[in-house]
């Protein structure tokens, strides 16, 4: 365990600046302490990771190095390993990407000043730069005291390529490029760890999201692991038997975990510790309304829990439909396949592939029982770049969902230029929307929510774009676009920094809440002064 303490020249997460890497003041100038608290109350943590391209088999990436292609052939990489221009060789390699360190860190809400970070060890678990959905952070409670769960990739280590898309278990589908390219041990579990408030790390690998990546886990009031994702970068088309093993198109969507939480990732996985929910959903929403691709109408990301309920989001791909689903209880293994997956009553129902994604949700907050706040992506199509990119607020009447107004003001259109470091100049990056999501309802009628945002650019990747951690205050009991509320602003409390992505946010309660209540401030972060009083 090393937890980080940032010395006074580097208390803020250098909001605004371009230089390299995030937090590259704080991580010089830091020193390591052995207990040093974690998780403190009334913080703000953030997930992010910073490219290296000085480890792994990246150092030797270069113009011509095989890459993957097809279930029979490979291809060649168009780019060397720079930050600037690797990110090209997604245009001949779909699966590419670069595993990259995860990085933990505690700041103070309103400001960003830093408290504290933890860096993952990276010979249990990374990430994989540039996948914008992954890192989604959550926070819950138990006597033990706080627990932060996110997942990420087993036993891969930093600059190895194109995880996100390998298989979770050595030989799982033939037919998948990655491991047509790089062989069929070539093979990462991805894997649910939580942290504690003293940095102390336990690991619950699994044999799900196979050809694809886990986006996203917590852990439920009932004591099991709840993770969001997507699976299958092979040829299966049909549930089970398709030749994949464990089945690539049954081990996706919402899954249920048992915890193992083992202290490394070497820990053996129990026969059935896992199984989907819902797991042969299919709508009829292909062409000339055809079943849609098996397995990947449940192509979640987001994922909270709220008065018992399970809510989780899809945003992204052709298939089903782009929107907010639940689940009304909180599934066991033993009866994940009997629960049924619906979507939200009053939330979109329409066909991504038909419209092109009218709504891209990615994740949800609830301030109370009738206000839920969704972040939109603004990757979709049209509509949803003009109409719904942002901050959505929706409220409860009636028993159906509605929206109320969605909050841009200084957000959208904003474009960070001079993002320049080692590798030269990255491009202009506009942010359109926004991805994770965490909020707090205030003392004096207000609700403050952070959030991370999802960019475009004319990068080979826009999920390499350095990005910002973003925050608003709203009226949480208005439900039109008054003056008031359109006066509200979306504030930066992180980023850009060349070279990084924020990824996850998570705010930590002062106090322990139900799961049918929203956390609430221990300090104010209402209006007036915008900060802590």
């Amino acid at each position: 365990m090393r937890i980080l303490r940032p010395t006074a020249r580097a208390a803020r997460l250098l909001a605004g600046s371009s230089v390299l890497p995030a937090l590259a003041a704080f991580a010089m100038s830091s020193i390591a302490l052995a207990d040093q608290p974690f998780l403190l109350p009334d913080s703000l943590v953030i997930s992010s990771s910073t490219y290296d391209r000085n480890q792994g088999a990246v150092v030797s990436l270069t113009i011509g190095t095989t890459l993957p292609d097809t279930a029979t052939a490979t291809t060649t990489a168009v780019a060397n390993n720079d930050y600037v221009n690797v990110w090209n060789n997604a245009s001949v390699d779909g699966s590419f990407g670069v595993t990259s360190p995860i990085r933990l860190t505690d700041v103070e809400p309103s400001s960003g000043r830093i408290f504290g970070a933890i860096d993952v060890p990276t010979d249990q678990v990374v990430t994989s730069f540039s996948s914008k959905s992954e890192l989604g952070l959550h926070i819950a409670s138990d006597w033990q005291g706080n627990h932060l769960t996110f997942v990420g990739y087993a036993g891969a280590g930093v600059g190895a390529l194109d995880v996100s898309n390998s298989d979770a278990v050595a030989g799982q589908d033939p037919t998948n490029p990655v491991t047509f390219a790089f062989g069929s041990g070539y093979a990462f579990h991805r894997t649910i760890v939580s942290t504690d408030a003293l940095g102390r790390f336990s690991y619950t690998p699994t044999v799900d999201y196979g050809g694809n990546n886990g986006r996203s886990a917590l852990l439920g009031s009932n004591g099991l692991y709840y993770a969001v994702g997507n699976a299958n970068n092979g040829n299966a088309t049909t549930f089970g038997p398709n030749g994949t093993d464990p089945d690539v198109t049954e081990t996706t969507g919402l899954e249920v975990v048992e915890p193992i939480d083992g202290w490394s990732i070497d820990v053996p996985i129990p026969a059935n510790d896992s199984a989907e929910v819902d797991p042969l959903l299919q709508y009829p929403l292909g062409k000339n309304g055809a079943l849609d691709k098996a397995g990947k109408d449940n192509n979640y990301r987001g994922v909270t829990e709220f008065a018992g309920a399970l809510y989780f989001t899809k945003g992204s791909g052709s298939n089903g439909m782009d929107t907010v689903y639940t689940v009304n209880t909180l599934p066991t293994v033993a009866n994940a396949a009997s629960t049924a997956i619906s979507v939200v009553p009053g939330f979109p129902t329409d066909s991504a592939r038909a419209t092109g994604g009218d709504f891209t949700p990615f994740a949800v907050f609830f301030a109370n029982a009738t206000t839920m706040y969704v972040t939109d992506e603004g990757t979709g199509a049209s509509v949803d770049a003009s109409e719904h990119a942002g901050l959505e607020k929706w409220t409860l009447v009636s028993g159906t969902w509605q929206l109320d107004y969605v909050l841009t003001k200084g957000l959208i259109g904003a474009v960070d230029s001079d993002l320049y470091g080692y590798d030269g100049q990255y491009p202009d990056v506009t942010t359109i929307g926004l991805r994770n999501l965490t909020g707090v309802v205030n003392r004096d009628g207000t609700v403050t929510l952070w959030a991370t945002t999802s960019t475009s650019s004319a990068s080979g990747d826009n999920g390499a774009d350095p990005n910002r951690v973003v925050r608003i205050t709203d009226q949480l009991s208005a439900t039109t676009m008054t003056d008031e509320v359109s006066a509200e602003t979306f504030s930066t409390i992180a980023g850009p920094t060349y070279g990084t992505v924020y990824r996850g946010v998570a705010y930590v309660c002062s106090a322990a809440h139900g799961p049918a209540q929203a956390c609430r401030a221990g300090v104010d972060f209402g209006r007036g002064d915008g900060g802590r009083r």
